[in-house]
């Protein structure tokens, strides 16, 4: 697999480091072991999977999240964990400790998180030898070594950074994400892990990574398949000076928010362009529905179709098939005459068939694009909802069969 590290500028968040080493956990000679740490005055906040077959090392995350104190995170690549019953948590437990040995703390103060092939034991023992080589590689500056560290099938690592002046005190927020394919909301098989050194209260910084996967991780999806690991962190390490934000009323806090929000965006947007085999970005955007439910309903209905993902990678404007994805959402007593679809700024459907004016030509030359916009009017109510996929392609199919091997 090869990688590439395009990253931005990826400005250090003061009092979160990072650290790398190459444990052989799958493939020799590849850094597949990620130590971060922080200091445990740090406010710390996650969401997770909600597959009910959740992976070891998220069962023993959320437990040692709800305890508090935390001050490390460890990630392996290459093997899941997940599906192993006692054996997995055992070994996510042995995981935790050996690290919290190195650092002489409590086993509860790291949370473990693993990523890679379902079902097969995790090679502990290696991942155990290499933590002392992560530790001491663990520096502000190596954010670009961990985005490449927590990879699996993706092709490209994945971070996102930005500053902004928060009464007249700057803060940085910094992050890096993993994901390629079993990529559906309710997060997917994705990590990701994002710091600020801002000063945020935990119930406010709860609060804030919420909206922020909401509006981001859980509106993308590759392949409709939900992970057994996924996890998304946000850490706060309140080393910047500028004021707590201990309540959502706060002042600062709506454009620290949206800055939060911005970051997850971007390092969501970049899972679904490296999703596995993907050609094209596709915006789907659904107006005019009675409920926020119908409006995700014919979103994702549209956007796991293979036949219309696999229209999206043959450039080909068969727009029936996105017609017929709306039609089978599951919305009861649609109006057929009332719904527009969209091909970017064209108008496919209208009046319950094939608009006038639409010709092959228009449809074909929005299908060649790289980045494609659909839009369905429902026109029976106010709401709405925006979600992020991509094409269907032959390297798909390549890539997953051939994912053990």
């Amino acid at each position: 697999m090869s990688v590439t590290a395009n990253l931005p500028i990826m400005y250090p968040v003061k009092g979160f480091t990072l650290g790398t080493a190459c444990a052989g956990i799958k493939v020799t000679g590849r850094r597949d072991l990620v130590v971060m740490g922080f200091d445990k005055s740090a406010t710390v906040a996650g969401v997770f999977t909600q597959n009910a077959f959740s992976a070891a090392p998220v069962q023993v995350a959320k437990k040692h999240l709800h305890a508090g104190a935390i001050q490390y995170f460890v990630v392996n690549t290459g093997n899941a964990n997940a599906g192993m019953g006692e054996q997995g948590l055992q070994d996510a437990l042995l995981t935790c400790q050996a690290l919290a040995d190195v650092t002489n703390n409590e086993i509860t103060s790291v949370l473990p998180f693993s990523t890679g092939v379902i079902g097969e034991k995790l090679a502990v023992e290696k991942l155990i030898n290499a933590l002392p080589e992560a530790f001491n590689q663990l520096s502000e500056t190596h954010w670009e070594a961990a985005a490449e560290g927590i990879l699996t099938t993706d092709t490209v690592a994945k971070g996102a950074s930005t500053r902004l002046e928060l009464d007249g005190h700057w803060v940085t927020i910094t992050g890096i994400a993993k994901g390629s394919g079993m990529i559906r909301p309710d997060m997917a098989t994705m990590l990701a892990f994002i710091a600020t050194d801002a000063a945020i209260d935990k119930g406010a910084l709860q609060k804030i990574i919420k909206q922020a996967v909401d509006g981001s991780f859980n509106k993308i999806t590759v392949d409709g398949d939900t992970s057994t690991n996924d996890a998304c962190l946000l850490v706060a390490t309140g080393t910047a000076t500028a004021p707590v934000i201990d309540r959502v009323q706060h002042p600062d806090y709506p454009a620290l928010h949206k800055a939060i929000n911005g970051v997850f965006e971007t390092l969501a947007k970049a899972i679904v362009l490296d999703g596995e085999g993907a050609t094209k970005l596709i915006n789907i955007k659904v107006d005019g529905g009675a409920s926020d439910e119908e409006c995700n309903a014919v979103a994702y209905t549209i956007a796991h179709s293979p036949l219309v993902k696999t229209a999206f990678f043959a450039s080909d404007p068969n727009w029936g098939r996105i017609l017929a994805a709306v039609g089978r959402s599951g919305v009861k007593d649609l109006n057929i005459d009332q719904i527009e679809i969209f091909l970017g700024d064209i108008c496919l459907v209208k009046s319950g068939g094939r608009a006038e004016d639409y010709t092959e030509e228009q449809g074909q030359s929005v299908m060649s694009q790289k980045s494609i916009s659909v839009k369905v009017d429902l026109k029976r109510g106010a709401y709405s909802t925006e979600i992020w996929t991509c094409d269907l392609s032959y390297d798909y199919v390549k890539i997953n069969a051939e994912y053990r091997t």
